[in-house]
């Protein structure tokens, strides 16, 4: 038994979550379900990301005080956690008080790295970043694709260069590691490229008032990525009069897993490690990066507007058929595409086709007999066991692993049409053929659970297993054809 911490991103709250936000949710509950599975002591934690300023520009435009905006919109956010079965411990709020006092000692730790000077580059409100030129594409962020607006301030920086050496051979030799390896690469270029000191505050003014106060000075708003990259330490009692759970989860344990979109490795992989170091607190154990979910081929965004709404997706199809979808149709490190016509066609295929016609054929066979004690032959226990065993190593990638299962219900249908039970006379091997089915659909439901907790209790509910024997108890479809 392990002590493991999971966290997603945390999401701007200057409009309502699209189909990506819920891919990364998704990807993360069922790494949680999974060690849970084991029976290891998980802390699982999202949130949202208040303190930026996009969510003043935000409100401006909706015409509405900021602190109206993000409650608007972090009450769309909390939502995800009922509508795609999330199953989070912890959802934190950066306008949070505790989050407030956590941002400031940590700010206060780092102090000896913390200087003040005039600046001036380009700055993207989207990414709340500052670029340099020669990192635009076309004049434009190379994230967003929009112009940057030029900054000249007084602001606090952080002294990252002195940490180059440093945090190279801390992601080399994998004491950080990052997946896949074409993003630990991506980090090392950057790193190798020269780590310049980062801007690390904004003046209130620009913040129009909103955001953390740098302590002891007021006139000052931490930066953005600072305060949000905290949440990871303060939702876990970091700055408070409690941090036990700081230093179980997170101070002493070394199974520590970022999920996150590559838009935001940077922030993770060089800022977020630097501000640890500087602080004297544990690193992070693995940052995993997962690519985007596109439309028609374009990165799905609030600001380019092709998002797809996945409150309304849950609505017409259900939950599981949700999740299901972004874990099989989407390589777990890279980008994968989502129309209608891809959707119904995975629903009609493998859900309603597969699974859920493997499931009915047998229920409704096994019915009949009424109780059934589970003995699989030995050919059935080395199948599903080897099943096991290559699903145990692709359990982070998340659509091999489904493919893994997937083959076992192909393999179960095949064997139900070579065997035929509905034609055997002998009871005795009829008996034997069913209890291999409802072992592997035991098992199979098992293996599901992380992906499609749902839809594995309405198995183990339809199955009645007490003790190692079987009983129908109810029939009920589990995914009707579209």
């Amino acid at each position: 038994m392990k002590t493991v911490f999971i966290s997603t991103a945390i999401d701007y709250v200057n409009a309502s979550p699209h189909l990506g936000h819920a891919m990364e949710k998704i990807q993360a509950d069922v790494i949680a379900r999974y060690h849970r599975s084991l029976r290891d002591e998980v802390f699982f934690l999202s949130g949202t990301d208040e303190n930026s300023l996009k969510n003043v520009q935000s409100a401006d435009k909706e015409g509405m005080p900021v602190k109206e905006l993000v409650d608007k919109y972090y009450e769309k956010f909390h939502g995800l956690k009922q509508a795609l079965n999330l199953s989070y411990d912890d959802f934190i709020r950066t306008t949070e008080e505790r989050h407030i006092k956590g941002v400031q000692k940590l700010w206060q730790q780092c102090a000896k790295d913390i200087f003040k000077k005039k600046y001036k580059g380009l700055y993207c409100v989207g990414c709340e970043e500052f670029y340099k030129e020669q990192e635009l594409e076309n004049g434009l962020c190379p994230e967003h694709k929009k112009p940057l607006e030029l900054v000249e301030e007084e602001n606090y920086f952080f002294k990252l260069a002195q940490y180059q050496d440093k945090l190279k051979e801390l992601i080399t030799k994998e004491t950080i590691r990052i997946v896949p390896e074409t993003k630990k690469n991506e980090v090392l270029r950057f790193i190798d490229s020269g780590l310049e000191d980062f801007c690390i505050s904004r003046s209130a003014d620009r913040a129009k008032g909103w955001g953390i106060d740098v302590p002891n000075d007021p006139s000052q708003k931490i930066w953005v990525w600072f305060d949000a990259l905290a949440n990871y330490i303060t939702a876990l009692g970091y700055g408070s009069d409690d941090e036990s759970e700081f230093n179980r989860f997170w101070q002493n344990n070394d199974n520590k897993l970022h999920v996150i979109g590559k838009g935001i490795t940077r922030f993770h992989a060089v800022y977020w490690p630097v501000m640890l170091l500087s602080a004297d607190i544990s690193l992070p154990r693995t940052i995993f990066i997962h690519g985007y979910i596109t439309a028609n081929g374009q990165k799905m965004s609030k600001s380019i507007g092709n998002v797809v709404d996945p409150f309304e997706l849950v609505n017409k199809y259900g939950t599981d058929s949700v999740r299901y979808f972004l874990l099989r149709e989407v390589p777990a490190l890279g980008d994968g595409d989502f129309t209608y016509e891809k959707f119904e066609k995975r629903y009609n295929d493998d859900l309603a086709s597969g699974l859920g016609n493997l499931f009915s054929r047998v229920v409704a066979m096994v019915e009949k007999q009424g109780e059934l004690k589970i003995q699989p032959n030995e050919f059935t226990l080395k199948e599903v066991e080897e099943t096991r065993g290559k699903y145990r190593e692709k359990i982070v990638c998340f659509n091999e692993a489904l493919a893994i299962v997937w083959e076992l219900i192909s393999s179960c249908d095949k064997y139900i049409d070579r065997e035929k039970p509905w034609e055997i006379k002998d009871e005795e091997k009829k008996k034997e053929v069913f209890s291999n089915l409802l072992f592997s659909l035991k098992n199979i439901a098992e293996m599901i659970h992380p992906f499609m907790p749902g839809t594995a209790e309405k198995m183990k509910e339809q199955l009645g297993e007490e003790n190692g024997t079987f009983v129908v108890k109810k029939r009920q479809a589990l995914f009707p054809r579209l």
